[in-house]
């Protein structure tokens, strides 16, 4: 198993800096996710043949390595053009991801909710295109279901990642979106979702967030009435209400052998404290 650090609290730092940082935190592995200089949100990719080697060398350097390669671009989106766009960025970033040797990169669904069938249909037409490139590269790819995407529940998004068909496509549970993705169900049965994933469930990411469904609803009060915003937190574990025995029992139940990611955007202001601390309690539920 590789536990790793998303240091999306550091990407402030430059490269080289926040390298050196996860590693005196004492983590062996980096999920990268979005940073301006290197892969933003929804864009091209901004990384160079130099910038690759300075992150290469910076990983050499300070011990780390790359657990996965995390991308968002809109390649669900309805929008042809849009669509085709995200493709375009999703080839450039698999190229990069090459290069930097690692093995996995792993990504939400995107798309629209109340455009879910068009949404969906914009997906598979960019997996046509995608997968093919994934497998000449040999990098594997893990999906997860996301608040406000066009799949946003577990057991739909399981099928959806089953119905890819592909050994190296796979499940990402995310514990701070436990609320969304158990639907209706006002608690969430977090094993149970855990369990249908089963050999599926190659990728968790790990952070506590409130139940926004709990005192009736009436936990967030959001204007207008009725709006269709999401809402979900990335806490520290124990600062929310993400059920961790059943969490962590469940993963211990699967032999879960994959990749484990610390996830917490909350606390910038003391970002090393808090990534020490999930580093420590993850370790001591999964590594020993």
């Amino acid at each position: 198993m590789k536990i790793a650090l998303d240091p999306y609290m550091f990407r402030a730092l430059p490269i080289d800096a926040m390298v050196r940082t996860v590693a005196e935190l004492g983590y062996d592995y980096i999920e990268l996710s979005p940073r301006d200089d290197f892969m933003p949100f929804f864009l091209h990719p901004r990384a160079d043949d130099g910038r690759i080697a300075e992150l290469k060398n910076s990983l050499r350097t300070h011990g780390v390595q790359l657990s996965s390669v995390l991308p968002l671009y809109k390649w669900s989106s309805p929008d042809e053009t849009e669509r085709q766009a995200a493709v375009r960025y999703w080839k450039r970033m698999i190229e990069i991801t090459a290069d930097l040797g690692c093995p996995l990169m792993n990504s939400e669904f995107n798309g629209r909710p109340e455009r879910a069938a068009e949404s969906e249909a914009a997906f598979w037409r960019s997996l046509e295109e995608l997968l093919p490139v994934f497998e000449r590269e040999g990098i594997a790819l893990n999906l997860e279901a996301h608040p406000d995407d066009f799949c946003e529940e577990n057991t739909p998004a399981v099928d959806l990642v089953r119905a890819i068909n592909k050994p190296w496509v796979n499940y990402l549970y995310c514990a701070p979106h436990s609320f969304h993705l158990s639907g209706a169900d006002p608690t969430a049965d977090i094993a149970a979702m855990m369990r249908y994933a089963g050999d599926k469930l190659q990728h968790v990411h790990i952070a506590d967030s409130f139940n926004h469904k709990g005192s009736s609803g009436l936990r967030y009060i959001l204007n207008p009435p009725g709006t269709p915003a999401r809402i979900h937190q990335h806490l520290d574990i124990g600062q929310g209400e993400v059920d961790w025995d059943a969490f962590f029992g469940t993963l211990r139940e699967l032999n879960f052998d994959g990749v484990a990611t610390a996830c917490v955007f909350a606390w910038e202001e003391r970002a090393e404290e808090s990534s020490a601390f999930m580093l420590d309690r993850i370790r001591k539920e999964l590594a020993e």
